[in-house]
């Protein structure tokens, strides 16, 4: 009876695991729900770093997703339960049931635990196991927040890394990496490293914690990010950052490919029969035409133009887009890009056959002070400036793509100037990267832009790649 509890106990955590990675945004089939139990069934459930990668190589189909996966996964399956601190070195925890004997959140301890972590962090070789007893022993030390109300967590790993402030120890540890002949910026950004590495191990066991207190479906659903090309572009940050910018050209690599393909297969069903290469094609099999045979079909490809909001509030949205579109750039006939604030400036010489992506973004970053007078985003100004000095880059066979949240300070929309740009191409959209449902707030003025020019929802790399599969038909 006790086996089969725990083995009914281990079927509903493998469950509710596999439902928060479809919560966030990895697609899990029947199929390989049930391919994962049948790999566990082969493989030893002692070693949890196999069970780990048994999990992986069944349940995640893209790289980009293994940071949310790992995330899940450490939720639904800790490496430790309970203090984690205290089982490795007594009752050194500060949590909220901590005894007597445990230490305290103090100045003593808190200069005792940075000396601590400097040492660990400034070894040549890294020793993991160690960072990660650290890591367990700050949260609950550092991380403890007895007493508080219903509904509230007892762990914070905000106020851990606030206390401890391990960010501050990279010039200590810059002074402890310098060897005979070290450059000081590569070693500063290698210091940088060790700490971001150590603070995901901090933010790791808080969410262990919380997990063990509310439930893993609880933090799942509030502390847990979404795959990355599920993460809003408005709500990264520096590090999801760069792994987008790692995805953006893979993606378009994968998209181009597909796009092929459907291209090919349309021209096979759609182009004009060659009667004679049929016919003579035919004789080999008895006069029965079994294959046929079709004229070369020119394909088809638009113009595109890119209208760009590049304030700090759409930033990161509107870099990562003409990042996107450019390496689709042989998909199109030809491609100008502009960028605005209040003024519009255009950016398509940063769009260089061969370029690296990093130069790009830099160089898209840089020249966001040219598409700024006074600094306020103003999309009727910018419509009326892109009419009056760049009307020509628009012709019948241009899509025109607008990208920007339509957020226009209260000023002046100039509807009439957006549609006489809009009446002046083949077709033209708005990728607005702000949740549908608030259009219309604030100083939105998304419903009367809309009612211009077709505004879709583009809040993720997913929904942009779905978008320009559609926009290279």
């Amino acid at each position: 009876m006790t086996e089969y509890a725990e083995q009914s106990g281990l079927l509903d955590r493998h469950l509710a695991f596999v439902e928060a990675l479809r919560g966030a945004g990895l697609s899990v089939s029947l199929a390989e729900d049930i391919d994962a139990l049948a790999a566990l069934g082969a493989v030893p459930w002692g070693d949890r770093a196999t069970v780990r990668d048994v999990f992986a190589a069944t349940l995640v189909k893209k790289q980009a997703q293994r940071t949310t996966f790992d995330a899940l996964f450490d939720v639904y399956f800790p490496a430790m339960v309970g203090d984690g601190a205290a089982a490795v070195g007594g009752d050194e925890a500060g949590g909220p049931d901590a005894g007597e004997g445990a230490v305290r959140d103090n100045a003593t301890a808190l200069v005792d635990f940075r000396d601590r972590l400097a040492e660990a962090l400034e070894a040549q070789e890294i020793d993991e196991a160690e960072l990660r007893r650290m890591a367990a022993e700050m949260v609950g030390v550092f991380g403890a927040m007895p007493g508080r109300g219903p509904g509230l967590s007892s762990w914070s790993a905000y106020t851990a890394l606030q206390r401890v402030a391990p960010q501050e120890l990279v010039d200590r540890l810059v002074a402890g990496l310098m060897g005979e002949g070290a450059d000081e910026e590569d070693t500063r950004r290698r210091a940088n490293r060790r700490i971001g590495s150590f603070t995901a191990m901090v933010e790791e066991d808080a969410r262990r914690r919380i997990a063990e207190e509310k439930g893993p479906d609880h933090v799942a659903e509030v502390a847990i990010r979404p795959s990355i090309d599920k993460l809003a572009f408005m709500a990264a940050r520096r590090t999801d950052l760069e792994e987008m910018r790692k995805e953006i050209f893979p993606l378009a690599r994968r998209l181009a490919t597909r796009l092929a393909k459907e291209q090919h297969s349309r021209h096979a069903r759609t182009a004009p029969l060659d009667f004679r290469r049929t016919v003579r094609a035919s004789i080999a099999t008895g006069g029965v035409p079994v294959t046929t045979h079709h004229r070369p079909k020119r394909p088809h490809r638009t113009d595109l133009v890119v209208l760009c909001d590049v304030s700090g509030s759409v930033a990161n949205f509107a870099q990562f887009t003409l990042l996107f579109v450019f390496a689709l750039r042989e998909v199109f006939q030809s491609m100008r890009a502009f960028t605005f604030i209040d003024h519009v400036h255009e950016v398509t010489g940063h769009f260089r056959p061969g370029a690296d992506p990093v130069d790009v973004l830099a160089d898209l970053s840089a020249s966001a002070s040219h598409a700024a007078l006074w600094g306020r985003t103003n999309y009727g100004r910018a419509f009326t400036k892109f009419e009056e000095a760049h009307l020509d880059a628009l012709t019948p066979k241009t899509t025109l793509l607008i990208l920007g949240d339509a957020r226009s300070n209260y000023s002046d929309l100039h509807e009439d100037t957006l549609k006489r740009l809009t009446g002046s191409v083949k077709r033209a959209f708005w990728l607005n990267p702000e949740h549908e449902r608030n259009w219309g707030t604030g100083d939105s003025a998304a419903p009367t832009y809309g009612e211009i020019v077709r505004m879709i929802e583009c809040r993720n790399l997913t929904q942009l790649s779905e978008f320009v599969h559609d926009l290279a038909w």
